[in-house]
């Protein structure tokens, strides 16, 4: 519907006539239905393809007998598991219904209208949305060759600077920030913003100067790093994250945040899947493999692509890739199109079972060649 056709439009709030809603990974079933077909592979969502560990499924089965039964309101145990892994106190720790839910928070606690945040470009799509729901101005850096170019962002900030949106690795790049500079740049922000470091696929990372953003929460008051249990876990569909931080921001974060956000069996599942280290090492390994078999196939079909070190990879196609996306769907592969972050030639594939790689493969090579 357009904002013309939309008389309720007068009564929203500032900001929410020129959203455009975020756009999800083509669901399986919704596909096979439009188009009549089956047996349709999924690498979209960079979802994990080997689901949830043992541990996981073990305490989701143990939950199904209270789900008459209200979720615990202030996520006791999942912080306190959460905390221990870290080595942070409960009080720093704010769940959420997915990581996307404690972005939203912070941007309804530090933004409003005549205030801003700052992004680079071909940033999450949720930090613009968050930011113009609230009422406040988006300040979009240039980036570097596809990633975050510290100092264009450190230009954009203002006294009316609020937060800082920073991913690391970033989605839909996969590029990544080396400690040093980024804590550098995270020391020259003023304490009037604070600065989010979304680690949703820290667990993917293996250079050895990737930071681990948690470790500088003592030494930085306002600095928000926030995880999910989607990706490395595999608990995507449970909806589950965190957020931790200074405790004085968490009491702000957890006064906003609804008390029922994250249910029951997410907060059991995820209480067990942060202690199953086991299966984080078994998702990285397969995900390394499914790397390396699909830049060489990349290399093999003459195509460019973005480095990444997440688990996902953005492939430059050559063309528009709406019509090539469009041709895959028709063979039963998903993937995704990332025109709306500025990068109208690339898709990004997620990096599935060695079975679903080779069929994107193949499905790829067969459009790139018709």
């Amino acid at each position: 519907m357009t904002n013309q056709e939309n008389p309720f439009l007068a009564l929203a709030a500032p900001g929410i006539a020129g959203l455009t809603p975020y756009v999800p990974g083509k669901p399986v079933a919704e596909l096979e239905r439009e188009l009549g077909i089956t047996g349709t592979i999924k690498l979209a969502s960079n979802e994990n393809p080997l689901g949830p560990g043992p541990r996981a499924r073990a305490a989701i089965a143990a939950g199904l007998d209270e789900l008459g039964r209200y979720p615990d309101g202030a996520g006791f145990e999942l912080r306190r598991a959460i905390a221990d892994h870290h080595g942070v106190s409960p009080v720093a720790v704010t769940i959420g219904n997915g990581s996307n839910d404690v972005l939203d928070i912070v941007a309804r606690v530090f933004l409003q209208p005549g205030t801003e945040s700052v992004f680079s470009a071909h940033a999450f799509a949720v930090y613009p949305i968050a930011t113009q729901a609230v009422g406040a101005t988006a300040l979009v850096a240039p980036a570097r060759d596809y990633g975050h170019d510290l100092a264009a962002m450190a230009a954009l900030v203002t006294e009316r600077t609020r937060v800082v949106w920073i991913a690391n690795p970033n989605n839909p790049t996969g590029t990544w920030l080396a400690a040093d500079p980024l804590r550098t740049f995270i020391g020259s922000l003023p304490k009037t913003c604070v600065v989010v470091i979304d680690e949703a696929y820290t667990e993917y990372v293996s250079e050895p100067d990737f930071p681990d953003a948690t470790r500088w929460l003592d030494s930085h008051p306002n600095l928000i790093v926030t995880r999910t249990f989607s990706k490395a876990h595999g608990l995507a569909a449970l909806r589950v994250g965190y957020a931790l931080s200074d405790p004085r921001v968490a009491d702000l974060l957890n006064r906003v945040r609804q008390p029922f956000n994250v249910n029951s069996l997410a907060q059991a599942a995820a209480a067990a899947a942060i202690a199953d280290s086991e299966h984080v090492r078994a998702s990285v390994e397969l995900n390394r493999a499914g790397m390396r078999q699909l830049t060489a196939a990349f290399a093999r079909l003459g195509l460019d692509y973005i480095p990444s070190v997440g688990n996902f990879i953005a492939v430059d196609v050559g063309r528009m890739a709406a019509p090539v996306n469009e041709a895959l769907l028709r063979l039963g592969v998903i993937v995704r199109p990332v025109a709306n972050y500025g990068l109208p030639n690339h898709l990004r594939i997620t990096i599935g079972l060695e079975a679903e790689n080779a069929r994107c493969i193949a499905a790829l090579e067969e459009v790139l060649r018709a």
